[in-house]
């Protein structure tokens, strides 16, 4: 289609432990050779004739960093691909920017690509910021003039000014990925391709750096963007794709997407229950017996939306003497974002003697949005200050909401919380 900007079409990466050619200058020079003429690689595993779709294993040093990927990509799509460590994500990034060829398959795509995959990405590190500007351009396809008329955008951009015109080499890595990104994005390519570089930046310069490359989208370019943040991927991209074991597993909307990976690997974990208190978790000071998470009524596993539930905690405390204790819990969502931090501090003020020590916290319903969420911390405190024990990933569970479609509305709520609110509405005119 017309508007189509990457067509990845049966896209396959081999790789070699340990090995960056074919050992002799005979068998490079065959099969660069054979690249020239557009011929098949003589010296590759994949050979003329061999399907797409039924290759044969790879044995020895040899793996598939990629295996028959295929989709497309629309002008003005801000696309998130999202995957575990190994999944393929930089190889894939690697192959659509051109820094290395595919094994087998095609890549076709339309327009002036920009990638900024690796710290220092395109800069030569003996010239200056300055420099490095308009060679990037140059590399781009842009004028003199061109790279001229935005210079002094990108250099704003950049925060790089006092630096401009020393060489890179000298730069900080943050002032790298701060000039490269600049660069990047101020020279106006019809795609833009991101890696995971941008953890490299401080939290200031990644929201910086998340805004323009809305912006981009907003003008009608295409942005390309790995993270494992999944929140700001979340907030940026409108499409994603799930890539596994160099295989794609998933593509659509980029919240779909993300589920579909944070529940791929999401491991329920509802109930932890130590009645050895020689082998429960803890210290000299304290033991943690039990923690649990549970719809209020008992009445199903299942953890609604719409209907309340309770944390369970016991401790064992062996602090001699009375002790000012509170359990203390943070809740993170599906993104690794803090929803809540929930607390017997907040509301009382006991002491307590050595021996069990049980905490329910009541949840109400109709606060929680559908996803997974993790006890990340639990923690028991002494006198408020002092952490007698902490215990992490304690649980995890799932929140579903069960009438989908009812009260007029038809889709899932948008934000980590969910409340029931009263509203007011009437004619006024």
């Amino acid at each position: 289609m017309a508007d189509t900007v990457i067509e990845v079409e049966n896209l396959w990466k081999e790789y070699r432990l340990g090995v960056i050619s074919h050992h002799t200058l005979s068998r490079d020079l065959q099969s660069w050779w054979a690249t020239v003429r557009g011929k098949d690689d003589p010296n590759s595993p994949v050979g003329t004739g061999l399907s797409t779709v039924s290759l044969p294993p790879l044995d020895g040093d040899r793996f598939w960093a990629l295996q028959n990927c295929s989709f497309e990509v629309k002008q003005g799509d801000l696309l998130g691909i999202v995957g575990p460590n190994g999944a393929g994500k930089s190889t894939l990034l690697k192959i659509l920017s051109q820094v290395t060829a595919p094994s087998k398959g095609e890549v076709r795509f339309k327009g002036r690509l920009a990638s900024l995959l690796e710290v220092g990405t395109g800069f030569h590190p003996e010239l200056t910021g300055r420099e490095n500007i308009f060679l990037n351009g140059a590399i781009l396809g842009m004028s003199k003039g061109d790279i001229r008329q935005k210079l002094d955008e990108i250099i704003a951009f950049a925060e790089v000014e006092k630096f401009l015109d020393t060489p890179v080499k000298r730069y900080s890595s943050g002032m790298y990925v701060r000039l490269a990104f600049a660069v990047a994005a101020h020279l106006e390519p019809e795609i833009l391709i991101v890696d995971e570089v941008l953890a490299v930046g401080d939290a200031r310069f990644q929201r910086k750096c998340l805004g323009k490359m809305e912006q981009v989208g907003k003008e009608g370019r295409t942005v390309l963007f790995v993270s494992h943040n999944l929140e700001a991927l979340l907030n940026l991209c409108t499409k994603g794709v799930l890539l596994q074991g160099g295989r794609l597993v998933a593509a659509g909307s980029a919240r779909e997407v993300v589920h579909h990976y944070v529940n791929q690997y999401a491991t329920q974990k509802t109930l932890q229950h130590w009645t050895d208190l020689e082998t429960a978790p803890g210290n000299d000071k304290a033991k943690l017996v039990k923690a649990q998470v549970r719809p209020s009524d008992g009445s199903c596993d299942t953890i609604c939306s719409d209907a309340p539930f309770e944390f369970d905690f016991t401790f064992f405390s062996m602090i001699p003497g009375e002790s000012n204790l509170d359990v203390t819990y943070h809740l993170l969502d599906e993104r690794r974002v803090l929803v809540y931090v929930g607390s017997t501090a907040f509301s009382r003020n006991d002491s307590f003697k050595p021996g069990f020590l049980r905490a329910t916290c009541r949840v109400y319903g109709n606060l929680l949005s559908e996803g997974t969420y993790t006890v990340s911390r639990l923690l028991l405190v002494k006198d408020r200050g002092t952490i007698v024990y902490e215990h992490k990933d304690v649980l995890s569970f799932q929140v579903v909401h069960p009438s989908a479609g009812r009260e007029g509305w038809s889709g899932e709520k948008e934000g980590v919380i969910r409340p029931k609110l009263d509203w007011d509405l009437y004619p006024c005119g």
